[in-house]
């Protein structure tokens, strides 16, 4: 289990995994159910400011909220496109 306190927001698209996370010792988020809670988390801008307000790394599959947090010295992860491939390349290399 990871000792660090690393706090996570899971956009939307992604809702569950926060739960995942949080089985194995992550302090993790979900905007969508930070939302059913009353949060408002309606726009991207609203989904980031939380995060730096929080001090949260922010996993999403928007690139342009990765931009933004790239622009603005956030921490994320982006789980666009181009990192669903390099996972699919290195799972190809093992057969």
């Amino acid at each position: 289990m990871p000792t660090n306190k690393l706090k996570i927001l899971v956009d939307e698209m992604d809702d569950g995994m926060d739960e995942r996370l949080r089985e194995i010792g992550y302090d993790a988020y979900s905007v969508k159910k930070l939302r059913s809670d009353g949060t408002k988390l309606r726009t991207d801008y609203s989904v980031i400011n939380y995060a730096r307000e929080n001090n949260m790394i922010l996993i999403t599959r928007d690139t342009e909220s990765g931009q933004a947090c790239e622009e603005n010295k956030l921490p994320y992860i982006l789980l666009d496109n181009e990192e669903i491939f390099k996972i699919v390349v290195k799972k190809l290399k093992q057969f």
